[in-house]
């Protein structure tokens, strides 16, 4: 068990803030949102360099690492290797994991005693599988042709484009299903499933008068 001092206080029912996109924390307030296996400054501005002790925290009770002098000391916990304190307080986290989502707290003790307590929103998201787009149905019937196509992932909504340019947001699910001509046509049709730290698409590609280019092999319907 990781020993607690008496002059460290955590407030209970901390609430997790909203997420943000961020390459880099500079404020108390600020979170990131970042792809599972990078690497992750998490870093205070405008913290006194004079106080006797300062730590980081996973959450309200798991201490990660600790400084009084000039050796830090690392607690036991699900980071082993992969965390550093650096200077200017800078908590580096190297090849981060979904599960090290969490609101970190900085707690420095001044040499006053005055105690200061700054917090971190991280979450860490997985990368997007790659989606593959799915002929359901092609039908050609009176100068037109009847397309639907599915892409599905689980959990994530697809967007569509037709020749890179979005389909309508209504279409904006995991079933494309249109009827085009030979005045209203895309020549390829393109799925893109995203979420805030990745993005990843399939495409097929659409000929005149009702034929699909389907992973480089062409299908045709009558």
């Amino acid at each position: 068990m990781c020993p607690q001092r008496q002059e460290w206080f955590i407030p209970l029912g901390l609430l997790l803030l909203p997420h943000l996109l961020l390459a880099n924390i500079q404020d108390a307030s600020d979170q990131m949102t970042v792809i599972s296996g990078s690497n992750v400054t998490l870093k205070i501005s405008n913290v006194t360099h004079n106080y006797k002790q300062l730590a980081w925290f996973y959450n309200d009770n798991q201490k990660i690492v600790e400084q009084e002098s000039k050796d830090p000391k690392y607690f036991k916990s699900q980071f082993k290797d992969r965390v550093r304190l650096g200077g200017d307080h800078t908590l580096f986290i190297y090849n981060v994991q979904k599960e090290d989502s969490s609101t970190y707290i900085l707690k420095v003790l001044k040499e006053s005693g005055k105690e200061i307590s700054r917090y971190i929103s991280l979450k860490v998201l997985d990368p997007v599988p790659k989606p593959v787009i799915k002929i359901e149905k092609i039908q050609e019937e009176s100068n037109r042709c009847h397309l639907k196509l599915s892409c599905e992932i689980e959990g994530l909504s697809a967007s569509w484009y037709g020749d890179s340019r979005p389909l309508p947001k209504e279409i904006h699910s995991n079933v494309l299903e249109i009827t085009v001509n030979p005045q209203n046509y895309s020549r390829s049709y393109t799925c893109q499933v995203s979420n805030a730290v990745s993005s990843k698409n399939d495409t097929v590609y659409f000929t005149l008068p009702c034929t699909l280019d389907l992973m480089g092999q062409f299908g045709v319907w009558p």
